[in-house]
């Protein structure tokens, strides 16, 4: 009876996604069908709109909007353009040199903004038209863009780590920490095939690409460095706050807006205090479906736990695969379709607590987990059908995203090679824990 009605309840919730309901009415009526059937202590209505309010009570949650108001504060204050000035000022001259000072900007900003959407959008808002102007082909850059915009959820701080850290307990600091060398190496790996695209494709012109280089030389690194210190700093200071005591991971976010402002009104004078309120206002709606996601998660997770799904989750991973390794390569392919089709907020808070006891059954690191989660669908928001990376980029350049999608294949083997090195050698996750 139990496992029919775990099938019922995942059925039901498929079918609502399949329809194109929401994530939350989806998760609810997942969460309600075991008390519309009478069974005894299943979640009520009246139990779960009070689970609604009292996830407020959730502090960790107050990192997420602030992170999301500096973001944007960063974004409307040419934070991004800063940054790019100076990465491009010492490789613009070379092969595949501005991509790559792309994705260095994506890194960078990732460390401000803490995801992916937001990252592609004000990162390639601002790169888009100069490189598509300097002669690379609009698809690729479009693709780039896509593909780089998903290190903002893998270099901390990262929004999908607030959320996993608080549906399953692990300590936010050690996520942050563990995200930077993941974060890097897909930076890296990315990078690297931009130099080989660049050199096999001959798609750069040498003469506009000399002539951007010329022009930023002629400011001066000084002037560079001066334009871009701030921005530089703001990764420095709030992720060296967390990680020497000084104050928590929300204290942080706080930290971060209130230096996103002083340096955008104060200093690149590129935001008016009338433009607050618009802000304030997109962030906390930014915040509102986290709200109604996570409790409505936690029900829909009492319910599993309540049918014993996990205990039988993980006695058929235990009777069907017989090594770690191959558990790990089955959770990489579930996550990896999940992230095709599911934002990344509501697959943690529902996946994460179901699949937590087989993971410590197997003896993996559940930071590392947290990690090989997060990188999973970090691609799922660049793969087609419905990667949101690929919208963001489309409204950019008003490129079709499955065109996008197409020409972003073998960034995301990049990313998938990197996932599994991430995946098979636990280091590169827990290094420095």
């Amino acid at each position: 009876m139990d496992v029919s009605l775990v099938a019922w309840i995942f059925l039901v919730f498929v079918i609502c996604l399949l329809c194109g309901i929401p994530v939350v009415i989806a998760m609810a009526a997942g969460a309600l069908l075991p008390s519309l059937l009478g069974m005894a202590g299943a979640t009520t209505f009246s139990a779960l709109v009070r689970s609604i309010f009292g996830s407020a009570e959730n502090t960790t949650l107050i990192a997420i909007p602030l992170f999301i108001l500096a973001g944007n504060i960063m974004s409307e204050g040419q934070i991004a353009k800063k940054l790019y000035d100076i990465f491009a000022y010492f490789v613009g001259n070379k092969t595949g040199g501005l991509p790559c000072a792309a994705v260095m900007t994506c890194l960078f900003y990732g460390a401000i903004s803490g995801s992916a959407p937001a990252t592609a959008a004000a990162v390639g808002g601002m790169t888009f038209p100069l490189l598509v102007k300097l002669g690379y082909e609009k698809t690729f850059v479009a693709a780039l863009i896509a593909t780089a915009g998903g290190l903002g959820v893998i270099i901390p701080p990262s929004i999908p780590f607030v959320l996993y850290s608080s549906t399953t307990g692990v300590s936010l600091g050690d996520m942050f920490i563990a995200g930077f060398l993941p974060g890097f190496l897909m930076g890296a790996l990315l990078m690297v095939y931009c130099v080989v695209y660049c050199k096999r494709s001959r798609c750069e012109n040498k003469e506009l690409l000399a002539e951007n280089y010329q022009r930023l030389h002629k400011s001066g690194f000084g002037r560079v460095l001066l334009d871009g210190i701030w921005a530089l700093l703001s990764p420095v200071i709030v992720l060296g706050g967390i990680y020497t005591g000084i104050f928590t991971p929300t204290e942080a976010a706080c930290a971060s807006v209130f230096y996103s402002l002083i340096v955008s009104i104060f200093v690149y004078r590129s935001i008016r205090i009338r433009d607050l309120p618009k802000l304030f206002a997109v962030s906390v709606r930014g915040l509102a479906p986290i709200c109604l996601i996570l409790p409505l998660a936690t029900a829909f997770g009492r319910v599993l736990v309540m049918l014993k799904a996990p205990a039988r989750l993980s006695e058929f991973i235990a009777s069907s695969f017989h090594s770690t390794a191959l558990v790990l390569l089955v959770v990489l392919i579930v996550f990896f379709i999940l992230g095709m089709f599911i934002d990344t907020a509501p697959a943690i808070v529902v996946m994460a607590p179901i699949l937590l006891p087989t993971m410590k059954s197997l003896g993996v690191n559940l930071v590392q987990f947290g990690i090989i989660m997060t990188v999973c669908l970090a691609i799922g928001c660049v793969t087609p059908p419905f990667g949101v990376n690929l919208f963001v980029t489309s409204s950019l350049s008003k490129i079709p995203p499955m065109t996008i999608g197409r020409k972003a294949f073998v960034m995301i083997g990049v990313f998938t090679l990197a996932l599994l090195l991430i995946t098979y050698i636990p280091g590169i996750s827990t290094m420095f824990l």
